[in-house]
């Protein structure tokens, strides 16, 4: 009888302490994570400050925006410490989420407000769709590379389930919900895609960059007022090749 109370006093004691360790482990997690989203909130903040505002970048809504997404999670686990350089990133396929300056500066021109239907060409890893969201009600946004267009639209359809998304030629825009009041280009084509100009509406704007691979490429406001397409120099850019279909 002796033997058997002390080996079920030796069963609860174990019992106990695998409850405590249990606790501890949970707690640290705990504390790991909430120290981890602190030092992405502060970082994010720096980013804003040093990168975006100090730059010139004044509009609210582009601020109030950059700050509120979280950039670290539209980048690889292994590049998410990065994520608010003042620098683009790979995220496979060739491609990069843009530096977050040039985000900001093709946010801003496009002068965005919440009734417009924006479309965005080369979603990427979904973040310059995520910023746009949250000024525009309406955002639509085509990648043509497949497994970006997945893990965009995955990542986008639990952050911000309105976007809608599609896997095809951007060349061609989005017909099917045209006309838009704005379109971002984040890839560069050789030249301005005339069924981008179409889809616009009258007085819509588009930001576009423009150019060979490269150093010689241009970052576009594009305004079309009637039959008259206007263009507008903003600032020398280097971006990836738009993708076409073979």
């Amino acid at each position: 009888m002796y033997n058997r109370n002390k080996i079920h006093i030796i069963i609860l004691l174990v019992a106990v302490i695998i409850a405590l360790l249990t606790v501890l482990v949970s707690l640290f997690v705990h504390s790991k994570q909430k120290e981890d989203i602190l030092g992405y909130d502060i970082k994010r903040q720096q980013m804003v400050e040093n990168q975006i505002v100090a730059r010139g970048i004044t509009s609210k809504k582009v601020i109030k925006a950059m700050l509120k997404v979280p950039r670290h999670q539209f980048v690889s686990e292994e590049l998410s410490a990065s994520a608010y350089e003042d620098r683009p990133l790979p995220i496979g396929e060739g491609q990069t989420i843009s530096q977050p300056y040039i985000v900001a500066l093709m946010t801003k021109e496009l002068k965005l407000s919440s009734n417009h239907k924006v479309l965005e060409i080369g979603t990427g890893s979904g973040y310059q769709a995520a910023i746009l969201a949250e000024i525009a009600d309406e955002v639509y946004t085509v990648e043509i590379i497949t497994s970006l267009y997945e893990t965009a639209k995955e990542r986008l359809s639990t952050m911000y389930p309105e976007v809608k998304v599609s896997n095809h030629d951007g060349y061609y825009g989005w017909e099917e919900y045209a006309p838009y009041d704005r379109i971002i280009v984040t890839a560069a084509p050789d030249h301005i895609p005339r069924p981008l100009i179409d889809q616009l509406i009258d007085g819509g704007i588009m930001i576009i960059p423009v150019g060979p691979p490269g150093y010689s490429q241009v970052l576009w406001k594009v305004t079309k007022e009637g039959d008259n397409v206007l263009t507008e120099r903003i600032c020398d850019v280097t971006f990836v090749p738009l993708v076409r279909e073979q």
